[in-house]
């Protein structure tokens, strides 16, 4: 586990100058982050809550959307801004601009691949759409895609469908699945001759199912099927490293899980397929086979990627392992209450397993979820996000390690009340 000296040189290379208050902030950060902990030591973790600066007239349980970033790593966000702003072309690029470098070093290093096969990204959206319209794909060709993978991916392969006249076949699987293997089999069964594709989402983001990326790595890759994973959900939320998935394509956001400023991600390709997958925005044929070339979008603040290196300390000194037990026993602590108190509430989400984790879908019988969901936010200053599915529909719950027990219970009391009184 990172030390408080480590961590501290770590952020060395993010800026020329330190403010006094960042000082300070890092250095609590980093005694509380390196203390120890277990998943119920409200002590330890109301360190880590007083790492942000959150609005507690609200209870947030959207951090599946956007997360707010710790302060000290926004501070050092706004302090490369207004360096850069004194003046760009010197200070954004040829000062801050080339730390990039070290970014890429560290989030490889985390990911476990070489940072010749890393891209930083603003989002899982750009990073996914760069492999959805990267790939050479003729007429008749099929992708075979699931109707709960992120909407915004959809949108981009139905786009291709009518542009290129490629085949996207979309199957159903049910949630929770029964084993990993019914959700290989579902796969397996669209597999024709003609698939050239697969997109799967590592974690979904409507109830949280963990999917068998490794499984279906190993089904297509003998096929010559290339496999997109969508980690928007999964990195940093859970431990896990490329080689755990063995997969060749992988893209994330980096502004949810891992605490980075909004606008941040990544996108790793295996090194002998950066030749073959196209950029989004154009790079010259001199970069076909250099994974920067998927960074050329034009003039961008270095400011945000740069920080990134300080949100993968502060999620290196909490410790991957201890985070998502924190995680799990948040979901826990509302989840298996309402199960246990009331007979109407249906979890879509499985407890007790590897295959989940912060996030839950939570359905009440007889409560209209958007209902419940305008009258938590109406009356009680409860954010939660309304999941309306053509198989389903429920309340998707996302704490996060800012998160307090209180604000846990608060939730569920209110849902609670929700299903004795009703919303009306």
């Amino acid at each position: 586990m990172t030390d408080r000296r480590s961590f501290l040189r770590s952020l060395a290379v993010a800026a020329p100058v330190l403010r006094p208050d960042a000082v300070r902030r890092l250095g609590e950060a980093m005694a509380q982050a390196t203390a120890g902990g277990g998943p119920d030591d409200e002590a330890y973790w109301a360190g880590i809550q007083r790492a942000f600066d959150c609005d507690r007239t609200m209870v947030n349980l959207n951090n599946g959307g956007v997360s707010p970033t710790p302060s000290h790593v926004l501070d050092q966000m706004i302090r490369d801004l207004r360096f850069s702003n004194e003046l760009p072309v010197e200070h954004m690029w040829r000062v801050l601009e080339p730390r990039i470098e070290s970014v890429r070093r560290d989030l490889a290093r985390t990911f476990g691949c070489d940072p010749e096969e890393m891209a930083i990204v603003r989002n899982a959206s750009e990073a996914n759409e760069t492999m959805i319209f990267g790939l050479d794909l003729r007429k008749g060709d099929e992708v075979i895609v699931t109707n709960q993978n992120y909407g915004r991916m959809l949108t981009a392969w139905d786009q291709r469908a009518r542009r290129d006249g490629i085949v996207v076949k979309s199957i159903s699987f049910p949630i929770p699945p029964k084993s990993r293997q019914q959700v290989v089999d579902r796969f397996a069964a669209s597999i024709t001759p003609r698939t050239r594709a697969i997109e799967v989402t590592h974690i979904t983001n409507l109830s949280g199912q963990v999917m068998p990326v490794r499984e279906l790595v190993e089904l297509a890759r003998p096929k010559g099927i290339a496999v997109f994973v969508d980690g928007a959900h999964a990195f940093a939320h859970f431990p896990f490293t490329r080689d755990d998935l063995g997969c060749d394509y992988y893209g994330t956001s980096l502004h949810k899980w891992l605490l980075a400023p909004i606008g941040t991600g990544f996108l790793y390709v295996r090194r002998d397929k950066v030749q073959g997958l196209w950029p989004l925005m154009a790079a010259s044929k001199e970069m076909d086979a250099n994974i920067r070339k998927y960074e050329e979008i034009g003039t961008h603040p270095a400011a945000n990627h740069n920080a990134i290196s300080v949100a993968l300390a502060f999620h290196h000194a909490i410790g991957a392992d201890r985070k998502i037990a924190r995680l799990r026993w948040l979901r826990d602590r509302w989840a298996k209450r309402l199960m246990k108190e009331s007979d109407r509430v249906r979890l879509y989400t499985p407890l007790d397993s590897e295959e989940s984790g912060a996030i839950g879908l939570v359905d009440i019988d007889g409560l209209d979820p958007a209902k419940l969901q305008a009258w938590l936010l109406g009356t009680h200053h409860i954010v939660t996000t309304l999941i309306v599915h053509e198989e389903f529909k429920g309340l998707r719950i996302t704490p996060n390690v800012y998160t307090t027990p209180g604000e846990i219970d608060l939730f569920a009391d209110r849902v609670l009340e929700a299903i004795k009184r009703g919303v009306a």
